[in-house]
């Protein structure tokens, strides 16, 4: 790279732009964007790139970027396709820092190699690359509207990043439509070379950007996204809605972790890791960030119900307990707090129902004895309208209220049910930035996503843990796997492994004939397990591998030779290694415990209720490493059976620091030896307090490619 990367800062506060392919012709693309950009005030430079020169929009037209005597920035091209490359290079030459591709074409249709082609060009000329297929970018701090969409973009304090053209462009209008402000919205388009990373870079310290929405169809680095929006969301809110869903690998077959760990549930399982928030539809996500972008965050977690009706009460509860708004919970001061501003056939317990009679100078006293009290945190106001219901003095009453609550600092968000005049009236409060639904559950909803945006932002951001594991053992052993023309270990490679990790297994070797059987388990003692070893027999009990519980030599004789039998009957061409004679362990808490490399994200854990009904019960949880401890046993605890390890009908409670140990090992050896793309213990049997665990059965698969990264 010749002159560096430049500041991502001039992508959004550009001192002066060109575009190549301005047009006089208002049915142009390169026509759309010259008219934007002049019409919205932009006061930086504007140079209109033509080879037929003339003016535009007032504007000169230079034949060349190379005619430029002044700076620029951002060159926005939007010309045919084959023309694009030896446009970019002109400006390479010319000192632009960013180009706009608008065109389309490339990547998005299997033309990659000229898109790559482009971009490894403007990188050696220190220059980055929007797009292509992008609609531009509006950034609200300059002004600077250099888009083909709406012009009437509403200045704000929300930030848009959208894959999607079409849908970028849409979601112009209706924030515009909704009254919600944007402090910038930008198309990634085909990622060629600016991600979202790299923008989100820039809004992490933006001041005006307070809530960030995020479209996106896929995830390319997705470590690097995964550790960018860890630190953006400990500053602000980021809402993301993710369309589509990618193949599950090749290597999906071969374990439980990869079958259960669709792309989907991975992505769903980091983005609540990262404390982003997952919205459903655009009304939902635009609903959030449109809040988030001016609600005060809460100082605490008691939040109050005011309302008009016991029904609509008792939803707003239900939805409390839903979405993790804590309810305060102190009748003696609710009374004290409510009782001069309720009837005394009201109720001030809370939710605090003031009655249908309620006026909307009830609500205003109600609503502000709330808002004085400081050990209230936030204030939830439902309103039934009733037939001698005043509607315009209610909307003049909670516009009032509203501002009153933002300059103390609190939130409040309000839900009307009602007909037609409520219904305008909602309308009409939303477009004046009044925070109100038509429905108490996506009114809870909304301020339940504050909580946790609040709890994320006050958490303590923990140390990563460590592990001793012996490298260079672990690296010996994939090399001689490697050697061995294989790509998966066989069970005595996976025990070495363990040993290498400090992760208990029971006492296990493998025998080669039955004579050998016999003496392995005599030296290891009764009851004891039979599995088969072969490199062409990943799912040993499927193929009748596995004999359980045999006290006897007699027994092990029966059950070795049935073995070899089934093997042989469920692929006569495997080749058999050996039959693993192990330490029968005794009964406990049957987990799964997996680690496997994720196309978009790297190291991924997953941990669930282990056994042989993993994959009918589904019960399992996901996340990316690194994480903190905090992190493991919190996505213990998201799992159903969770339970079962505190211990049921008298049971004591199991080792579960000893599980987040084991996490933790399996966490860093995936992460220092890349060679290993999949890893899985199943079952992970716990014992109670004092007693251990056990690493009953072991699968490791390797990557095709081979290398590490220790």
């Amino acid at each position: 790279m010749e002159n560096g990367t430049p500041d991502i800062t001039y992508l959004f506060e550009p001192r002066g732009l060109a575009v190549i392919g301005a047009s006089g012709d208002d049915t142009k693309i390169g026509n759309m964007i010259m008219n934007n950009i002049v019409s919205t005030g932009y006061e930086g430079g504007i140079y209109p790139v033509n080879p037929k020169g003339g003016t535009i929009l007032g504007k000169e037209v230079y034949r060349s970027i190379s005619d430029i005597d002044a700076v620029v920035d951002i060159a926005i091209i939007s010309i045919p396709a084959h023309l694009v490359y030896d446009a970019v290079s002109e400006c390479g030459k010319a000192g632009v820092k960013f180009i706009i591709i608008i065109t389309s074409g490339f990547s998005e249709i299997g033309n990659r190699e000229e898109e790559r082609r482009i971009v490894d060009m403007a990188v050696r000329h220190g220059m980055r690359v929007l797009g292509p297929n992008v609609f531009g970018i509006y950034s609200g701090k300059m002004k600077l509207n250099a888009t083909f969409g709406p012009r009437d973009i509403v200045p704000g304090n929300v930030a848009i990043l959208s894959q999607s053209g079409a849908l970028g462009i849409a979601m112009i209008g209706k924030t515009a439509k909704e009254g919600i402000g944007l402090s910038t919205i930008i198309s990634i388009g085909n990622k060629s070379d600016i991600d979202e990373s790299d923008l989100l870079e820039y809004l992490l310290d933006d001041q005006d950007t307070r809530s960030i929405f995020l479209y996106i169809e896929g995830v390319k680095d997705g470590e690097r996204f995964k550790n960018t929006l860890m630190r953006v969301t400990r500053k602000k809110p980021v809402v993301v809605i993710k369309s589509g869903r990618s193949k599950r690998g090749a290597l999906a077959a071969a374990s439980h972790t990869g079958s259960l760990a669709g792309s989907d549930e991975v992505f769903d399982a980091i983005m609540r890791q990262c404390g982003v928030v997952r919205a459903e539809s655009i009304q939902e996500a635009l609903n959030w960030c449109k809040y988030l972008s001016k609600a005060p965050f809460p100082t605490g977690d008691s939040a109050v119900i005011v309302t008009n009706g016991g029904g609509i009460g008792v939803m707003a509860t239900d939805a409390c307990e839903k979405y993790g708004v804590k309810l305060l919970d102190d009748t003696d001061l609710t009374r004290e707090i409510f009782s001069p501003v309720t009837p005394s056939f009201g109720s001030t317990k809370n939710p605090v129902d003031i009655t249908g009679g309620a006026t909307a100078q009830d609500y205003h006293d109600a609503l502000l004895a709330a808002l004085e009290n400081d050990k209230i945190h936030s204030t939830i106001a439902l309103y039934c309208a009733t037939s001698s219901f005043d509607m315009e003095s209610l909307s003049r009453m909670m516009e009032d209220i509203y501002t009153r609550y933002m300059d103390r600092g609190k939130p409040i968000i309000f839900s009307v049910l009602g007909g037609e005049k409520v219904e305008q009236a909602v309308n009409s409060l939303r477009s004046r930035g009044v925070p109100v639904f038509s429905d108490v559950y996506d009114a809870v909803g909304t301020l339940g996503i504050q909580y946790r945006q609040y709890h994320h932002q006050n958490d303590l951001v923990e140390e990563m843990p460590s592990a001793d594991i012996d490298d260079a053992g672990v690296e010996d052993i994939i090399r001689s796997v490697y050697e061995d023309g294989r790509t998966f270990l066989l069970a005595q490679e996976a025990q070495k492994l363990m040993r290498a990790c400090g992760i208990s297994m029971p006492r296990a070797g493998v025998a080669s004939s039955l004579e050998d059987a016999v003496s392995i388990a005599d030296d290891i003692g009764y009851p004891v397990v039979l599995k088969i070893v072969s490199r062409d027999i990943l799912h040993k009990s499927d193929a009748g591998g596995v004999a359980l519980d045999l006290e006897s030599s007699d027994e092990l004789i029966d059950a070795y030779q049935g073995i070899i039998r089934n093997a042989r009957s469920y692929d006569p061409n495997a080749v058999i290694d050996g039959v693993e004679v192990a330490q029968m362990v005794r009964k406990g808490a049957e987990t799964i415990l997996g680690a496997r490399i994720d196309s978009s994200f790297g190291p991924v854990m997953m941990f669930g209720l282990g056994g042989i009904y993993v994959e009918v019960m589904k019960d399992v949880t996901f996340r990316s490493w690194p994480m903190a401890r905090s992190d493991i046993l919190e996505m213990i605890k998201q799992t159903r059976s969770f339970p079962l390890l505190l211990g049921v009908r008298g049971e004591k409670r199991k080792e579960i620091d000893m599980i987040v140990d084991t996490m933790v090992k399996l966490g860093v050896l995936l992460d220092k030896h890349r060679s290993i793309s999949d890893i899985e213990i199943n079952p992970l049997v716990a014992y109670e307090l004092g007693k251990g665990i056990r690493a009953v059965d072991i699968r490791v698969i390797l990557n095709e490619e081979g290398g590490s990264k220790s």
